[in-house]
């Protein structure tokens, strides 16, 4: 996995946080990496019609 750094909103960071403490993510990391991935298969893989397997992603 590669490190990337993003700013984001104060709101964002406390609603991520929420996320994480109340369990239903083990860290905020996760609970991004699961965000992202979500995207790029609604944008990406379903209305581009790129299949998954065309895009090599580590745990997906």
């Amino acid at each position: 996995m590669r490190v990337i750094t993003v700013k984001v909103p104060k709101a964002y960071l406390e609603e991520l946080n929420k996320l994480v403490e109340a369990g239903l993510f083990p860290s905020r990391s996760e609970a991004i990496r699961i965000a992202i991935r979500d995207l790029l298969r609604r944008e990406l893989w379903a209305t581009r019609g790129v299949r998954q397997k065309e895009v090599r992603l580590e745990g997906v």
